[in-house]
């Protein structure tokens, strides 16, 4: 399960949410494995039922948590925090959006106690040519709620690259069972007044709703009705 590390105190959590990426899912824990950082691997299976349950069965060093009816991603990510035994935790996507070669870079502040959040954001220098409009539009909004509601200034606010200091994630009394636990944990990490520190993506690629993205422009409006409930719950 942990590679690279003996020193619990250096070990990244890496959760994957996976529901039917039977193409990209050995890559990406391929891919994982091969990132020089100490890690544990846990990937939740969210009932798959496209042949991603037999390609994780032989995959090594990696912990499988299988939920026997479809749940959501949000209900996958806390079914890993849950398991989580290192100092810090990051989200990855079962796509190839993501490269897992850059999270070395986005949990190192946490790593070197300069920080308790770090997202990795893949605006920094403007939006992906090939991002879709509406995806881009969504995006924008979002980060603009955020700047409203809680006063902070975020440049991606949807990224899957979050990373949290472990004790501080499971802190959070998180309820999310779908896509929302992006504006959730955001919500709940401004209102503790704590702030979300900001690494450069280089390495991101816009998957299509073709390829399988599952995510829509129209999960942007849960988003913005769940950073504003957090905002204003008691």
């Amino acid at each position: 399960m942990v590679s690279g590390a003996s020193d619990r105190s250096s070990i990244v959590s890496v959760i994957i949410p996976v529901f039917n990426e039977v193409e990209t899912i050995a890559e990406v824990i391929e891919r994982l494995h091969a990132a020089p950082f100490p890690k544990e691997i846990i990937v939740i299976d969210d009932c798959s039922t496209d042949g991603t349950r037999a390609v994780l069965q032989r995959q090594k060093e990696i912990v499988v948590i299988r939920h026997e009816r479809n749940r959501g991603k949000g209900a996958a990510i806390r079914t890993g925090i849950q398991a989580a035994s290192g100092e810090v935790v990051i989200i990855q996507d079962a796509d190839l959006e993501y490269d897992p070669a850059e999270i070395p870079r986005v949990v190192e502040p946490i790593l070197a106690g300069r920080a308790d959040i770090v997202y990795g954001s893949r605006f920094l220098r403007g939006m992906p040519p090939d991002m879709p409009l509406a995806n881009r539009v969504a995006n924008v909004i979002l980060v603009w709620t955020v700047r409203i509601l809680f006063g902070f200034r975020l440049s991606d606010e949807a990224t899957c690259y979050k990373a949290f200091r472990a004790s501080l994630l499971k802190s959070m009394h998180l309820t999310c069972k779908r896509f929302e636990f992006c504006p959730e944990v955001t919500a709940k990490a401004l209102r503790r007044g704590i702030g979300i520190v900001e690494v450069e993506l280089l390495n991101y690629r816009p998957r299509t709703c073709r390829e399988g993205k599952k995510i829509r422009w129209t999960d942007g409006f849960e988003a913005i009705f769940t950073l504003v409930r957090f905002r204003f719950a008691k």
